[in-house]
């Protein structure tokens, strides 16, 4: 921790000590690429790269880059470079999102979202 207030950066929420998430999945595709990158998956470069591309690419799209879609750029990148390092393909990282859409709509309210075999179908 240091004695300095932290440099404000236009549409990323901070609190006294810095940037923070804004939603808890922010936080855990944060997490995430810091476990696969710890493991070897890729390199810091590799992943500085694929971040790089997701990013110009939104750009390009019209995303006006004010910082409330960083974190979707970061997912992006994260399942692009999980599937070009053959960790989950494609249709792999799609048949898990379609089974976690599903567990939420299942779910009540507060209750905590768990995959369950019917998921899949």
């Amino acid at each position: 921790m240091t004695d300095r207030a932290p440099i404000p950066v236009p549409g990323i929420p901070c609190d006294a000590e810095g940037p923070v998430f804004r939603e808890p999945w922010e936080a855990q595709a944060f997490a995430m690429t810091l476990a696969l990158h710890q493991r070897g998956i890729f390199t810091w470069p590799e992943w500085a790269e694929a971040l790089g591309t997701e990013i110009k690419r939104a750009q390009a799209a019209g995303d006006p880059d004010t910082g409330q879609t960083y974190y979707r750029h970061w997912l992006a990148a994260l399942e692009r470079l999980v599937a070009d390092k053959g960790v989950a393909d494609t249709a792999t990282q799609a048949r898990y999102q379609h089974a976690w859409e599903h567990a939420v709509h299942r779910t009540p309210h507060g209750a905590p979202i768990e995959l369950q075999p019917q998921d899949f179908d």
